[in-house]
Order: structure tokens, then C-alpha cells, then sequence
């Protein structure tokens, strides 16, 4: 893995905003013409990873380009869950729990890593990212589950079979009918990466069942109006090959089961659709609340998590990939272990020609502009945070390698904590204190009545887990939005109050899609208090309960403050969508886009700018001040009028509505052509050398050394070697180091490692583990977690499980087997000796017989000579 980091000496003046003048991003879906695009400078970065083995050896062979690697992209199958009838009486087997369970059995993700993914992947069965330390903290779970939901295609049809049959359906010729028709299920496969194969491999698998298959093959902007914004409930599809990435490294995952099985997750039709069992809503409402007060229950409710989301399965996990990510070696930013280059929430802040300032950089991406952009509810497709994140300039950064926070505009917090929570805290802005109990003060705000346009303060008694004092940078005030407008406490008050108004009925703005999310957000929320108007300084109370005291720092340093989840909010952007949509010419979400049948407020192109465009020209008349019986405390008219001036000259400038604060502004958006311009943000509050901390990610390097044979019943070593790049990985920076085997019934059997020098811990396996282990081979999973990054690492070794007897019969077998193969050397090396021996004998009596032969002619001569001479006198 190449370094992603700028030098810290450079020859010119590190200016405000991006290192860069210029960004400029466009589409390219083919691989090849992008490596090549790359080589031939053309394109300086791809925010994509590459998806072809062979394009990636052209990468990995060049001199002139680098990549990094990620781990946090991954791909699945989501399910239509609604049914089991459409509206138009055709069959959903989907909607049954059960089928889709079985549909784990259906797939070989094995084969899916090995053939599809040409080894660029590792097989993932739940919802927990491997890459990630919670896959480590339970690992013993998931693998009882890889082991229980391994690839059986004969138990998916039994399963699947006794399923249709109870729906009604019929098994004729090989096929499955319902009501006299071919059960046909559409599948929305996606076609820009190993996706288009997956789905291939999918619908082959299903029509091995007997059901017919309608192979759509589509871009996700061809795709993203059907599977994620149209009604279920019309049977426009039944399965889709979904894909994630995780943009930043996620030390806690305990709201995934919140987020891809229940309606907590998104405002969209497909999630609200969603209807998990009673005993898994709830389990999956707790770990999203965080509603546990020691680490031993928070281990309960993610253990029952992993097993009830296999038994719902509205989507099936197939693969984690192994991803890497090109660009050119004269550029340098900064990459996200999980996101890769387009997650990472620093590549804005740190991408630059190295040893230069200015120019242009082009980077290429896969698509863009997937789904209208707003900040409230709109796009949250990587393609489309691709270009509106680095238009926020956010709280606090996530460290791209651990995942913890680290402070952008926040000068310190403070955490207090109930005693018992487990909680801790590594970096040093961030303090944290355990106390007894936590009041919420009676003057804190607690709700919002959008009736009486009114702050709820907090009811006496309210209690609450945390209490965080959030210190703000004493500038705050002087950061400039990109029309010239300056930071306020009126961005604050307006998000606090819309995070609220929103789900009123009695509002204007009331969205039925977003009641899952808040009742969850109300949940936990316990109360906000101003301490300090200037510098700003507030209170957070809270229920929520993360791990690490840094990411409840920056849940409430950055709960209020103007960057939202899909864009950045100065009030005055949002102000003139609000009345947009409590006009019913617009809405926020692409529910209730769809519900009222008006377009989805889009701040970037599409008929929606022409709207926006007429109320702010209402606002600019009627000099608005949303929720102004509050709002209006904090900001004049004349202040209102002078920000949406601001934006009306911002609009006919740029062309669009998407102001925000960060390193760079967008220029320019064409969504024909598909490309976006961003360019430096001369006035932003930063110098670009900001955030030249990071390197390279230490991952450690494993390597485990065991006993060729574990004796059952007595107690076993495996040491554990940890380096990085050939040197000891310092014990002071290693988590925790654990193993696990699968026993015999499938219940794990786990331990710890102790460390013995740096670089060096030791396993015992203990006797009462040995005892229990099958005689055999067996597998060992060693699985390190180290501080410097948020990544674990896991490796396999394989030994042979014995009894003692066994053990003895077996090395009384050697030692026969080695007696019985010297006995026969021995047998052959005489044999030998005599067969020599025979041969020189052999020999010796062929020269003796020759020469008595030879002595027998000389005298037999002889006596011929002597009588020749008789015979001649006479």
C-alpha cells in the first residue's frame, strides 16, 4: 500500500481553501479506457476502485501511477419485502421471512470471491463490515453463522419449495406457476462493476428452482427510481444487486441493524416498507439508541442482532471487497482505510500536485447526479457525495485510518458519562469524567411545538446518560458561507428546530417517511442548552452511548451545526425549500415526492431550480424569517434580506443553490455532459496544510507459529508474531489480540493472547478447550485489533486435533514404520553387499577358468612344439 500523504516542507506558501485551484470530475464507466486515461494523463485520479484483475496488474506494473486500498465496499441482495401479493396479484415469494433466509443457502459466495471477484473480495454473511472492529469483537458469532448458513443449494429448494407451496403456488415441468402464470421475478441487476456477473450467477441459481427470471440490467440511474424510490407495493421489482461503501472507518456498527432492516434507516418507500419481527424492532431500536449501560449487554443485543437480521434477511450480504483505488504519482491526498479516495472526508482538504499549489485536477468517477441533491433528504449516493461533502466544512473530521474524531471547528469537549457505561476516550480534545447521575437543566430545550411556534423545554426530572459540553472556535462567526454570508447561531436554531418540525403534523413541512428516524432520534435526545452565546458554548444531553468518548463529542458538536447529512444548511438555502414545500410545490424527500406528486427539491438542476428561484424571490419580498417567533431572536430582517440577496446573486452566477462553507465551491454543474467543477475557496478560514498529519496506516502484519498436533485434554501454545513492514508492533499499541475455533456442535470456543516482548504474544489454549475439540483438522482464527487503526486483521491456521492415545498409537505407527524402512535398508544395503560379493566371485571364477583355459592352450602348445621336433628327426 502506497502513501496517500503530502510532504510537510513545501516551496510555497501553503494557501487558504484546497491545495488545488480546480477540481473537475466527470463519468467514465469503462475501466480500461480509465486505466488508460490515467497513463496518459488525461485523468489524474479515479474516485472508484478498479474492479478487473488484469486492469489492475496494469496499474499496479506502472511507474507513473500509485493506489490505495480499502475495505469498506460491499455488495448484497436487497429484497422487495411487500406481499406476498403486489397490487397487481402477482406473486412476491419475497415477502415470506423464510425464503429470503433461504436464499443464503443459495448462494456460494465462495465461488462468487473466487470467480467473480478474481480473489479481490472475502465472503460476508452479516451485517457487520470484516474489516471493521466489531466483526472482531464478535467473531465467534459470525462464524457460527458462516458455518450455519453455508452454500446448501438442496436445502434452499427444500426450504424454498415447502414455502411456495404454501403460498398456493404449483411445481409443474420444473417450474413454479401462481394462478396459472410463470412466477417471474424481476431483478434489477446493476451493470458498472462484478455486480452485472453476480446478478448472472443469482438468476441462474433461482432458475435452477424453477422460477423464471426477468434480467433487467440497468446504471444506478436507471435503477434508483425503481428499486429505491417507487412503491413496493406496485411490484415493479423483486430483488436488486445492491452495493455499499462505508465512507469512513465505523468503530461501532450497532445501528446497522437499525439501518438495513427497519424503517429507522431512510425516508424512502423500499425502507418504509420494511416490517421486522417484534422481537428484532426492538433489539434493533436499543443498539440504535444505544440503550445499554454495560459492555456485557451491549454484547447480548448485538449477539441476538446477528441472529434475528439472518432470519429476516430483507437483504442477504455477499461479498466484502478488497479495493484499490488508482491515481498518478505526482498526486497526493489523503484516503479513507473503509471509503477509499471518495470517502475519505479529507481528499478535498489534502489533494495536490506533490510540491506544488494550484492547477487543475481531474478525477473520474462512475456517475453522477443519481438522485436530486438537497441537504435534508436528498441523494445519499457515494457518486453524489462525491462533490457535495467538500462543500461542507464539517465539526469534527474522522480520523481515516481509527475512525475516532478529531476537532475542525470545535476547541475542546467534555464528556461526562454514568459510571458502569463503557466508555473510553484516546484523544487528548476530548475529556471524559464518570459521574453518579445526570440532570437535565429545567431551562434545556427538549421539543419544539409547531402549533404555538414554540421551544418544549425539559420536564422536570428528565435524566440522562451524557452530558457534553461542546467549546466552539472562538472564529466561528467569521467563517463565510460561499455567497458572502457569515456563520450564525440562527444556522443552529433553525436546524434545531426543523430536526423537530419536520415530524408535526401540524407543520407544513411534515413528513410522514421521516417519523421512523426521529421517534428514534427522540429516543435518546434528552435536551440542548446554549451556555455561551459568543464564543458559542453548549451542552448536549443525551442517552446515546458510543464506545469511544470522541464519537459522543462529535454527535454533539455536530447535531445542530449547519452541515447536514446530504449538504450544507446556512439557514437561508433551506429556508426557501421550506416554502417550496409548504406551498406543496416541492418536497424534501423522495417519500413524499412521491406521495403529493410534486418534484423532489433539487439545488443543483432539474425544473426544481425554477421553483426555488420564485420563493426566493417571495422570501426577498416578504423579508422571510422561518419560525420567527424564535428564529427572530436571533437574526433581523435586514439580515434576512441581505443573506437571500447574497443567494440571488449567488444563482445567477453559478447556476445553482448548493452554498456551503468548505475548501472549495461549486462552480459549475452540467448533468448533460456529467461533470462538476468545484474550484478553491480563496476565503475559507484554513490553510491547506491543516491536515498534513496522516500517513501511512500501520496494519499490522500476522503471523501465528503452532503445535502440529494439539493433544486433547492438555493445554497448547500458538505464538502470534506482529510486525510492521519487518519491526515489532509495540505492545502499548495493540487493542487486543483473540482466537477463535468453532467446536464441534458449532459452538465457539474463544480466547486471548498475552503479549511476551514486543512484536511477540502467546495463546495458551486452555484443557478444558482442548477436550471438548473432534480428533482431526481443525481451524484456528487469530484475530488482532490494533489502536493506530481502526482495522483488524485475521489470519488462519490449520493443526490436528488428537487423544492422547492416539497420539501414541500414531507415533508408535512412525516409529514402525521407520524401524520397518531401516530394517529394509538394512535388508537392502546386505543384499547389495552379497550380490557384490557374488559378482566379484563371479568375476575371480571367469578369470580363473580363463586363465587355466589359457594355461591348458600354452601347454597343450607346448607338447605340440616338443613332438613337432621328434617327428622331424626322424
Amino acid at each position: 500500500m502506497l502513501v496517500a500523504m503530502v510532504p510537510t516542507t513545501f516551496a510555497q506558501q501553503a494557501p487558504k481553501g484546497s491545495w488545488v485551484d480546480e477540481i473537475v470530475i466527470s463519468v467514465e464507466q469503462d475501466e480500461a479506457k480509465v486505466v488508460d486515461m490515467l497513463l496518459k494523463n488525461e485523468i489524474q485520479a479515479y474516485f472508484r476502485d478498479i474492479t478487473d484483475p488484469e486492469l489492475f496488474s496494469r496499474v499496479r506494473a506502472s511507474p507513473d501511477l500509485w493506489y490505495a486500498t480499502s475495505y469498506g465496499l460491499y455488495f448484497e441482495l436487497t429484497f422487495n419485502p411487500y406481499g406476498p401479493e403486489f397490487l397487481t396479484g402477482k406473486l412476491n415469494p419475497f415477502a415470506i421471512p423464510r425464503i429470503r433466509e433461504a436464499m443464503n443457502y443459495l448462494v456460494d459466495r465462495a465461488y462468487i470471491c473466487d470467480e467473480i471477484m478474481a480473489g479481490m473480495a472475502v465472503p460476508k454473511y452479516t451485517t457487520l463490515t470484516p474489516a471493521f472492529p466489531d466483526y472482531a469483537r464478535y467473531a465467534e458469532v459470525v462464524k457460527m453463522i458462516e458455518k450455519e448458513y453455508a452454500y446448501d443449494l438442496e436445502k434452499a429448494r427444500a426450504i424454498i419449495t415447502e414455502e411456495m407451496l404454501k403460498l398456493g403456488a404449483k411445481l409443474e415441468g420444473g417450474k413454479w406457476y401462481y394462478k396459472g402464470e410463470p412466477v417471474t421475478l424481476i431483478f434489477i441487476i446493476r451493470i458498472e462493476d462484478q455486480r452485472r456477473q453476480i446478478g448472472d450467477y443469482v438468476a441462474s441459481q433461482l432458475e435452477k428452482l424453477g422460477f423464471t427470471v426477468d434480467r433487467q440490467y440497468k446504471t444506478s440511474r436507471e435503477a434508483a427510481p425503481i428499486w429505491i424510490r417507487s412503491n413496493p407495493a406496485e411490484g415493479l421489482w423483486h430483488l436488486y444487486t445492491g452495493g455499499w461503501i462505508v465512507t469512513a472507518v465505523s468503530r461501532d456498527e450497532a445501528d446497522n441493524f437499525g439501518y438495513f432492516y427497519t424503517r429507522r434507516g431512510r425516508p424512502d418507500p423500499l425502507w418504509q416498507a420494511y416490517t421486522p419481527s417484534a422481537e428484532f424492532d426492538e433489539v434493533a431500536g436499543k443498539l440504535w439508541n444505544r440503550e445499554f449501560a454495560t459492555i456485557e449487554e451491549r454484547d447480548e443485543l448485538m449477539k441476538k442482532a446477528l441472529t434475528l437480521s439472518m432470519k429476516d434477511s430483507v437483504r442477504i450480504w455477499l461479498v466484502n471487497q478488497v479495493a484499490p483505488w488508482p491515481a498518478r504519482k505526482e498526486l497526493s491526498l489523503t484516503y479513507d482505510l473503509s471509503g477509499g479516495f471518495s470517502g475519505a472526508r479529507l481528499w478535498p482538504y489534502t489533494i495536490r500536485y506533490v510540491g506544488e499549489v494550484g492547477g487543475t485536477v481531474k478525477i473520474a468517477t462512475s456517475d453522477l447526479f443519481v438522485e436530486p441533491v438537497n441537504p435534508i433528504a436528498g441523494s445519499n449516493w457515494v457518486y453524489d457525495h462525491i462533490y457535495y461533502d467538500p462543500l461542507a466544512d464539517p465539526a469534527v473530521m474522522p480520523d481515516p485510518f481509527t475512525g475516532l474524531y478529531w476537532p475542525q471547528r470545535v476547541e475542546k469537549a467534555e464528556v461526562y458519562v454514568l459510571k458502569g457505561c463503557p466508555v473510553s476516550v484516546t484523544l487528548d480534545w476530548v475529556s471524559l469524567k464518570f459521574v453518579d447521575s445526570i440532570t437535565v437543566p429545567a431551562d434545556a430545550w427538549y421539543d419544539w411545538d409547531a402549533e404555538r411556534q414554540e421551544i418544549i423545554y425539559a420536564p422536570p426530572g428528565t435524566t440522562a446518560k451524557t452530558k457534553t459540553v461542546i467549546y466552539y472556535d472562538e472564529n466561528l462567526y467569521d467563517i463565510k458561507f460561499n455567497d458572502g454570508s457569515k456563520m450564525s447561531l440562527a444556522d443552529f436554531i433553525f436546524k434545531y428546530i426543523i430536526t423537530f418540525d419536520r415530524a408535526k403534523p401540524e407543520s407544513p413541512v411534515y413528513d410522514e417517511a421521516y417519523i421512523p428516524a426521529f421517534e428514534a432520534f427522540r429516543e435518546y435526545f434528552k435536551g440542548f442548552r446554549i451556555v455561551s452565546e459568543k464564543p458559542l458554548i453548549i451542552e448536549y444531553y443525551s442517552d446515546m452511548i458510543y464506545l469511544d468518548a470522541e464519537w459522543i463529542a462529535a454527535d454533539a458538536a455536530g447535531i445542530f451545526y449547519p452541515a447536514y447529512a446530504y449538504g450544507p444548511g446556512p439557514w437561508h438555502i433551506i429556508a426557501i425549500g421550506w416554502l417550496a414545500e409548504a406551498n406543496n410545490e416541492l418536497a424534501f424527500s423522495a417519500s413524499k415526492a412521491e406521495k403529493t406528486k410534486v418534484e423532489q427539491a433539487n439545488y443543483i438542476a432539474g425544473p426544481a431550480l425554477g421553483i426555488l428561484e420564485k420563493y426566493l424571490d417571495k422570501a426577498i419580498n416578504e423579508k422571510f424569517i422561518p419560525y420567527a417567533n424564535v428564529l427572530g431572536k436571533y437574526v433581523t430582517e435586514a439580515e434576512a434580506l441581505e443573506r437571500y440577496n447574497n443567494l440571488k446573486r449567488w444563482y445567477e452566477s453559478k447556476g445553482h443553490f448548493l452554498v456551503g462553507n468548505g475548501p472549495v465551491y461549486l462552480e459549475k454543474v452540467d448533468t448533460t455532459a456529467r461533470i462538476v467543477v468545484l474550484k478553491a475557496n480563496r476565503e475559507f478560514v484554513d490553510t491547506a496544510d491543516k491536515w498534513l498529519k496522516f500517513s501511512e496506516p500501520m496494519i499490522p502484519e500476522v503471523k501465528i507459529t503452532l503445535e502440529p498436533t494439539i493433544l486433547r485434554g492438555l493445554p497448547s501454545e500458538v505464538d502470534v508474531s506482529v510486525t510492521f513492514k519487518g519491526q515489532p508492533y509495540s505492545t502499548r499499541d495493540i487493542q487486543f489480540i483473540k482466537y477463535v475455533i468453532i467446536g464441534p456442535m458449532g459452538e465457539p470456543l474463544v480466547g486471548s493472547a498475552e503479549p511476551i516482548v514486543d512484536g511477540l504474544w502467546r495463546i495458551i489454549i486452555e484443557p478444558e478447550k482442548t477436550v471438548v475439540l473432534p480428533s482431526g483438522p481443525v481451524s484456528i482464527d487469530v484475530i488482532v485489533v490494533s489502536k493506530l487503526v481502526g482495522m483488524p486483521v485475521m489470519t488462519t491456521g490449520v493443526t490436528t486435533i488428537m487423544s492422547i492415545s492416539e497420539y501414541l498409537d500414531s507415533e508408535l505407527a512412525k516409529a514402525k514404520v521407520d524401524y520397518e524402512a531401516k530394517i529394509s535398508g538394512l535388508r537392502g544395503e546386505l543384499t547389495d553387499k552379497v550380490d557384490e560379493l557374488s559378482s566379484k566371485i563371479d568375476s575371480l571364477s571367469s578369470m580363473v577358468n580363463t586363465l587355466t583355459a589359457i594355461a591348458v592352450v600354452s601347454i597343450i602348445i607346448a607338447i605340440i612344439s616338443v613332438a613337432l621336433q621328434f617327428v622331424r628327426r626322424k
